[in-house]
């Protein structure tokens, strides 16, 4: 684990200890459970999550969802370890790096929600025949180095014969919130995107998709629902039932419509058009970037280590019978 990891999560472990022992036990509010959901950011990448929500799918199961975004993974996980959240989305390395840490109180994966990486690579210039060969020698806007979108960005170039190190003038000192700015006012050749400014930078002109890191990197439990060990064992009623609605709401993600998953969710983004929301599902979907279903396996879980091993922020190989319990995904998945 990188020095920066440790000193945003070492101020926090104190507090975790003390927590570690009390569960946040879920209020009653009309015969419903409060869960209290701290997500990493506010992405369409997790369409499922708020396709259950506003469908009435928690609801139906006895749950009401007090979401927040959080913004970033140290934050989101220093909510949860300390006990400003009962559950929390976010990406599965985070649960690798709390628990190289020694913890006692292990935060453990318990449904997955997007199953590839959720980033395009943008190009300056419209590009007819793309090949990796042409970012050699060009100036490329990473992602935060440490991240999921960046190791995974670096798994790929390697994967396609590129050093991002050697082979190209990698920019990684913008911010994740500037990055798509930085690239508009002209900073860097090419760029790695979330959806929709991938999407909306290429209706507006400003870059052009030329090829997805989802694709190439292949299955990887990119975001996932996880909580401490404690409060799964002291509110198991509660995660059997967040589990099973999750469930549903992404059987009804690929069952529907983009259209109408757009419908649903656009709420949580009333400042995107809802034409940008639909392409953006149906681009996500196409490459089954949303998971099927909450089941994280073993080649997944590998796939992730290696990942981060490549990238040098794999502290040391975990089983994934220490940090992730598929039993919940698994009961769902049979009823």
């Amino acid at each position: 684990m990188k020095k920066s990891w440790r000193k945003k999560l070492l101020p926090f472990l104190c507090l975790f200890l003390l927590a570690a022992a009390s569960g946040c036990e879920g209020t009653k509010k009309e015969g419903r459970q409060k869960v209290r959901l701290a997500e990493v950011t506010r992405s369409i990448f997790y369409a499922p999550l708020y396709a259950s929500i506003e469908k009435g799918f928690f609801q139906k199961h006895g749950i009401d969802v007090e979401l927040k975004t959080v913004w970033g993974g140290d934050k989101t996980m220093t909510a949860l370890i300390t006990g400003g959240a009962d559950i929390a989305l976010v990406g599965a390395e985070t649960s690798i790096y709390v628990y190289a840490q020694g913890s006692e109180d292990p935060v453990i994966n318990f449904a997955q929600l997007t199953q590839t990486d959720g980033t395009f690579l943008v190009s300056r210039e419209k590009m007819d025949r793309f090949s990796w060969e042409q970012l050699k020698g060009k100036t490329f806007l990473g992602q935060r180095k440490g991240g999921m979108p960046q190791m995974v960005g670096e798994f790929v170039l390697k994967k396609n014969g590129i050093d991002p190190h050697k082979d190209l003038n990698l920019l990684q000192n913008v911010d994740f919130a500037n990055i798509p700015n930085a690239f508009a006012s002209g900073t860097g050749d090419f760029v790695q995107l979330f959806e929709p400014q991938a999407s909306l930078f290429e209706l507006e002109g400003i870059g052009h998709i030329v090829a997805s890191f989802g694709a190439e990197s292949g299955k990887v439990p990119y975001t996932c629902f996880m909580a401490k060990s404690s409060y799964m064992k002291n509110n198991k009623d509660i995660i059997e039932k967040f589990t099973a609605a999750l469930y549903e709401g992404q059987k009804w993600v690929y069952e529907s419509s983009a259209e109408e998953v757009a419908k649903a969710i656009q709420p949580y983004f009333e400042d995107t058009e809802l034409s940008v929301i639909e392409m953006v599902v149906d681009r996500y979907r196409s490459q089954k970037t949303y998971a099927e279903n909450p089941l994280l396996d073993e080649e997944e879980w590998k796939n992730l280590q290696d990942i981060m091993e490549e990238a040098g922020e794999l502290p040391k190989r975990i089983d994934i019978g220490e940090l992730v319990d598929p039993s919940f995904a698994e009961k769902a998945m049979k009823e």
